[in-house]
């Protein structure tokens, strides 16, 4: 298979998980999250088309509605709104079987998916059941089409539960026929010609306000039709909030109604129709429908409540983090500042440059290196890994002194490494990207650590050289506040996952220990270094041994770069994941990197689009104004942990202006890479190590720029820095 279709497999796949993942969160945030509030309209509207009829109500067929309830007589039919709740639903339940009367709860469609259990109670003790749409809209507001959407969805929802689809239905926002507008009449009768029987009620307990117990009692008993011995239906809620008062008054309700002669029916029996009538059975199709369509608002409110807890641990995670590294990072500031630089200490170093088609950058970085102000003895083995350019002829026209130059078929970087180790001559070995430009006094401030005992790797300061645009200030600020900061604090842990290729320093016994250089994994830099931490060898970081880089300047180099970094980390966690039982190792360093890797890596960076997705979530469906505020102070804490790292690196804090940005873009790129090299280790494609594209753009302070002749080096054009190219 060609990599253009794999590559297009696995994005296809990362697409699908994506958009099952949307379609989740908006089926979940459309069926629980619009939900209206409870209550009833007003009692009376002047010139009610349906003023003085009875509350059970048809289609006229003409586009209206008409009673379709004999007399009341001394009967009352108890309804219950908004429902089904865990709480108040099953103690109403109960009060109405202790006192055998008998009940007709409207439920909320996307109540009966959350609570499916409790309508399934209700339809089992013989309580009947009616529709009071999917959201509680109000459905005179809507378009016809989505109003009939609302009574359908929660027929469905009910008949997959029960196996009947009631044809009693209850808008919401509705009480009595006296309160029925021409738009309501309107928008019901088209429900109602479809077979559906209207109820709304002759007596509304206002038990929504939450009035108290003989408020509630008193708001029917004290009608007149009532006083009159006149029966009717009566409003009441067993959802939407707290309903202790309705639960309190209910017993008491009943009592007094049956001490005044009236007994109890359902709205069918009031409407004298038979329970068939109202609870049509569902079809096997229907009823096969019904429960596909609650199975999958059950999964969706099963995601989602499962992304609500991974985002806060998550956001737990990352503020503990950014915390860590800011305090750890001081720590590890002050030690360094404890060991001021000896001069005298300057051991023999050999560095090594492993190169593929690197002519744009060779003799600037090899000029580098040549120049460095050094006290001690180095050498410096530029390893031409099968050029098809003019790599290795350019570092051959150079014939500067202390350089060799070995040519090899191409093998991959970890062999021209080792084979550059093979010809080292000295113990210090410095491995260096073929791109990348030291400061003259790189090298000597790079060694000193090695004074330190157990050291086996030290890491340099890696910055970015063409940060002029907004990428290149992006991964400027992420090179200064992520890796660096992070390096820090990973010294201080002795969890250091990663020295970089384009800066390192290694005791050769170190890597005798581990078998020289590993080729096994894309990301030879963090293998090499797990393997040393697992060998019990110190990992450190030196700040003031900078090497300057060049980073990708656009999107897709930089997704192709970090793609590549990603799977390869993936491919060394994996490969030392033995480490984590902290078994066989000469230290427990090389499990703390792994863990490192494994949360801070790879865990974190697969749940950053659930975060983006959950504030999105929020801001449609929830009250935006908390995760706005979230978004404001989390912002401001990446200010604050880059502010302190840009000051711990001696840098200009000026492009810290492109801060916010780097969330929209730059962020995205750095877990989208996780999720594309995870489903390419799924998928088991095996991607290869791709030459990035040079320009050779790489700025550095006047007074630290490498001694350069003839046309490589260019002024940039501003006094403070130049700029070396090669064309």
């Amino acid at each position: 298979m060609s990599a253009d279709r794999r590559s297009w497999g696995r994005r296809a796949l990362l697409g699908f998980c994506l958009g099952m993942l949307i379609l989740l969160l908006l089926v979940d945030g459309v069926t629980t999250k619009t939900i209206g509030a409870a209550g009833t309209g007003v009692h009376t509207v002047a010139s009610s088309p349906l003023a003085g009829s009875p509350p059970i109500l048809i289609a006229n067929g003409r586009g209206g509605l008409v009673s379709h309830q004999p007399s009341a007589g001394r009967r009352i039919a108890l309804t219950f709104d908004d429902g089904p709740n865990p709480t108040w639903t099953p103690k109403i339940a109960a009060v109405l079987l202790a006192q055998h009367v008998p009940a007709t709860f409207f439920e909320v469609g996307s109540q009966v998916v959350r609570y499916p259990a409790i309508t399934r109670m209700l339809h089992r003790d013989g309580f009947e059941l009616g529709n009071h749409t999917f959201t509680h809209a109000n459905l005179s507001s809507l378009p016809g089409w989505e109003a009939q959407l609302q009574i359908s969805l929660t027929e469905s929802a009910i008949s997959g539960i029960t196996g009947i689809r009631p044809r009693l239905v209850r808008p919401p926002y509705s009480s009595t026929t006296e309160a029925v507008t021409p738009a309501e009449q309107h928008t019901w009768g088209a429900i109602a010609a479809t077979g559906h029987i209207i109820a709304v009620a002759n007596y509304d307990t206002q038990d929504w306000e939450r009035p108290g117990v003989s408020t509630i009692v008193s708001n029917v008993l004290s009608e007149p039709t009532i006083r009159r011995g006149i029966g009717g239906v009566v409003l009441m809620h067993d959802a939407g909030g707290n309903r202790s008062q309705t639960v309190a008054a209910l017993p008491k309700l009943i009592a007094a109604l049956r001490s005044r002669g009236f007994s109890f029916a359902t709205v069918s029996q009031m409407a004298g129709l038979s329970r068939a009538q109202v609870e049509v059975p569902a079809t096997p199709g229907q009823r096969l429908r019904g429960r596909i369509f609650d199975a999958m608002l059950a999964l969706a409110g099963l995601v989602t409540n499962w992304l609500t807890r991974v985002v806060m641990l998550v956001t737990i995670l990352v503020g503990l983090r950014m915390i860590a590294a800011l305090v750890l990072a001081r720590v590890q500031l002050r030690r360094v500042r404890d060991l001021p630089p000896d001069s005298s200490f300057a051991p023999p170093v050999s560095i090594l440059v492993p190169a593929h088609n690197e002519a744009v950058g060779i003799e600037r970085s090899v000029r580098s290196l040549s120049g460095s102000r050094y006290a001690g003895e180095f050498e410096v083995i530029v390893v031409d890994d099968g050029s098809t350019d003019e790599t290795g002829a350019i570092v051959e026209t150079l014939a500067l002194p202390g350089v060799r130059l070995l040519r090899q078929a191409n093998a991959g970087k970890a062999a021209a490494l080792n084979r550059a180790l093979a010809a080292a001559r000295h113990d210090i070995i410095v491995t260096v990207d073929a791109d990348t430009v030291f400061e003259p006094e790189t090298l000597g401030v790079l060694v000193q650590r090695f004074r330190e005992p157990g050291v086996g790797a030290i890491s340099g300061n890696t910055k970015v050289g063409n940060r002029r645009g907004l990428i290149g200030r992006w991964q400027h600020i992420e090179y200064v506040m992520g890796f660096n900061l992070d390096r820090r604090m990973y010294e201080v842990l002795g969890s250091t996952p990663t020295v970089p290729g384009a800066i390192g320093a290694f005791s050769r016994e170190a890597l005798a220990d581990i078998g020289g250089i590993s080729g096994a994994t894309l990301a030879e830099d963090t293998d090499i270094t797990l393997d040393i931490g697992r060998a019990g060898w110190r990992v450190l970081y030196e700040n003031r041994a900078r090497a300057w880089t060049e980073a990708p300047s656009t999107l897709r180099g930089l997704f192709r770069q970090r793609s590549r970094w990603a799977y390869g980390t993936i491919q060394s966690m994996w490969k030392h994941r033995r480490a984590l039982t902290f078994a066989g190792d000469g230290s427990t360093t090389g499990g703390r990197a792994v863990v490192a890797i494994l949360i801070f890596q790879v865990l974190l960076p697969l749940a950053a689009p659930l975060i983006d997705l959950f504030a999105i979530y929020s801001i449609v469906f929830l009250d935006p104004m908390p995760i706005l505020a979230f978004w404001v102070a989390f912002n401001l804490f990446q200010f604050v942990l880059a502010w302190e790292a840009f000051g711990f690196d001696g840098e200009s804090r000026r492009p810290l202006w492109a801060l916010p940005l780097q969330q929209i873009g730059h962020r995205q790129i750095s877990y989208l890479v996780v999720y594309d090299a995870i489903v390419s280790a799924l998928l088991g494609s095996h991607l290869r190590w791709r030459h990035a594209e040079r320009t050779g753009a790489v700025r550095m302070p006047v007074g630290e720029a490498p001694m350069l002749t003839g046309e490589g080096a260019v002024l940039a054009g501003e006094p403070e820095t130049i700029e070396v190219t090669r064309t």
